[in-house]
């Protein structure tokens, strides 16, 4: 019998939560807590872990090599469609954070995870169990906001909305630890890797670098002491949440969109072209005049983001990241521009910009065979169509002009990689 308090329970369990939340969780000091893990629709996940007592390895994939530890956090593991588990255990006074990885689809309307959301407060009010955190991990600006709107627009009862807004607090959250796909190379390492819980069918595989910035919004309810564990508590998560668009997941955009156009096929590779890595760093050079926070803050993350791209055992795929970049550049690259002329009108796009732009402009018209992304115009687009998409009011003169021009230049450098492909055998 554990000696955990069952106090967490989360929705939409898979590798990101149990290398992440569970980490952390694990990691911090003071009286231990637990999780009761719900899946999202498969029962896969519920099934392989009741199977294992929950308990699974985590391998932290470091360049030096792999370290293991057994995570013991996650007490019991549910499919989705255990209705009546659900709004027993977020009833239950000993829950007071229910935490969600659903990914962004999960917030949208028509989502059935508002509905079960609202099924489990319903039932807590009705046990008169007191307040209780719901805690959104997923990669979206401002997501406690975004989850109180989803769970709000699924109320239907008057006397619930009254309870919800007295009882239920919607902490916003910047997460991040990359973690790639679990292979079955991976699960037949386990043998020979110390640490390693035998006969591990589930284990979960990391980078070293994890971070959890959560907004101080917890007042009247208890929670682990995720601090002791490195979490950052803060007042305000904006300025993390743009450090992490505006400087990880833009130079992903952009070294998904530059890299595949140079023939690289991983974040790896493509960090250690000196074309990419130059782009990068324009990027990031245009992004850092933005952020709201402490110069050395930001040159910390640079250098950490610089370290972690560069791991070549942790294989992020180019074709992966390149996904619905319709929706992503707005907020990754886009954003960063618009406050770049808000403070200064004549400043016009930085290069970093350009070629993130003009980089998705001849993805999505040289490899319509590798685009994901319902939203992206079509593969006879010209850069007015592109601009349509991401930033219609930056259709002017000279955004096209550098736009254009970058595509140049990226074509460019296409040249020359295949000109070396081709005369060396290899990629570039």
């Amino acid at each position: 019998m554990s000696e955990r308090r069952p106090g967490i329970v989360h929705l939409g369990v898979g590798a990101f939560a149990r290398a992440h939340l569970a980490w952390y969780t694990q990691e911090s000091s003071g009286a231990p807590w637990g999780i009761t893990a719900f899946t999202g629709r498969s029962p896969d996940m519920a099934e392989a872990l009741a199977a294992q007592d929950c308990r699974y390895t985590l391998v932290t994939r470091a360049a030096s090599g792999d370290e293991a530890e057994v995570l013991d956090v996650v007490l019991a593991a549910h499919p989705g469609s255990d209705d009546g588990a659900w709004r027993r255990v977020v009833a239950s006074p000993a829950t007071s954070i229910v935490t969600l990885t659903v990914t962004e689809n999960g917030y949208r309307s028509g989502s059935d995870v508002a509905a079960r959301l609202v099924a489990g407060l319903d039932a807590r009010r009705a046990a008169g169990a007191g307040r209780i955190a719901l805690v959104s991990l997923d990669n979206l600006t401002h997501n406690g906001q975004v989850l109180r709107e989803a769970v709000l627009g699924a109320v239907t009862d008057d006397e619930l909305r009254t309870w919800i807004a007295s009882n239920v607090a919607f902490p916003s959250s910047m997460v991040d630890r990359i973690t790639p796909a679990t292979t079955e190379a991976d699960v037949d390492g386990l043998a020979d890797l110390p640490g390693a819980l035998p006969e591990d069918r589930i284990p979960v595989v990391t980078e070293p670098f994890a971070e959890w910035v959560l907004e101080d919004a917890f007042a009247g309810i208890d929670r682990p002491a995720w601090e002791t564990a490195g979490v950052r508590i803060v007042e305000d998560v904006t300025p993390y949440e743009q450090r992490k668009l505006w400087l990880l997941n833009g130079s992903h955009s952009l070294l998904a969109y530059l890299g595949l156009q140079l023939g690289h096929e991983t974040v790896a590779s493509a960090m250690a072209d000196p074309v990419c890595r130059t782009a990068v760093e324009q990027l990031w050079d245009e992004a850092a005049l933005e952020l709201p926070l402490p110069e050395p803050e930001v040159r910390e993350a640079r250098a950490a983001l610089v370290d972690r791209f560069a791991n070549p055992r942790i294989r992020h795929t180019l074709r992966q990241i390149a996904s619905s970049g319709s929706e992503k550049l707005p907020v990754r690259v886009v954003d960063v521009l618009r406050h770049r002329l808000d403070r200064d009108p004549a400043a016009g796009i930085g290069p970093g910009a350009a070629t993130a732009i003009a980089a998705w402009w001849l993805h999505i018209t040289g490899q319509p065979e590798l685009v994901n992304d319902h939203g992206a115009p079509g593969p006879d687009s010209d850069v007015h169509d592109v601009l349509r998409v991401i930033a219609p009011d930056l259709d002017t003169t000279p955004v096209v002009a550098a736009i254009t021009a970058a595509a140049d230049r990226i074509r460019t450098a296409r040249s020359a990689a295949d000109r070396t492909t081709s005369d060396e055998g290899v990629p570039a």
